[in-house]
């Protein structure tokens, strides 16, 4: 099989389930068996974030412009900026969007489980009050 390009994904709005605020999506890989990794452009409007999360074997942000944040539970909160890489371990419940004030836009780079039911991402709860940092 030779180099083939891709198809263009189309643009998708985060649903309130899982976001709070403006944020779009595009998903611009899920590799085929044995591959299995996922690529998503993911783009936050000001405030905008996603609830609490976990990835089953970890994720990695990329952020292409703007100004974010990311955090673990229980750790301190990371400030992000255009050039900034960050890796969330497997397992480990985290958040990111987008600063109060900034538009934010990050690469997300996953893998689905090997051989396995768990699910890539397990959702939970949105940010509670004084959780996300005010402007």
């Amino acid at each position: 099989m030779s180099t083939r390009r891709l198809p263009k994904a189309p643009t998708v709005k985060g649903p309130p389930e899982l976001f709070t605020g403006d944020v779009w999506f595009n998903a611009h890989y899920a590799g085929e068996a044995p591959s299995r990794a996922r690529l998503n452009l993911v783009r936050f409007s000001p405030g905008a974030r996603t609830a609490w999360h976990t990835h089953a074997v970890g994720q990695t942000l990329h952020v292409t412009e703007g100004v974010g944040w990311v955090q673990s539970r229980g750790e301190e909160l990371v400030e992000l900026h255009p050039g900034d890489t960050v890796h969330t371990p497997a397992g480990e419940w985290h958040w990111h969007g987008a600063a109060a004030d900034q538009f934010m836009c990050h690469l997300a780079l996953w893998e689905a489980p090997a051989d396995s039911d768990e699910p890539e991402t397990s959702w939970g709860e949105h940010l509670a009050p004084g959780e996300y940092p005010s402007a």
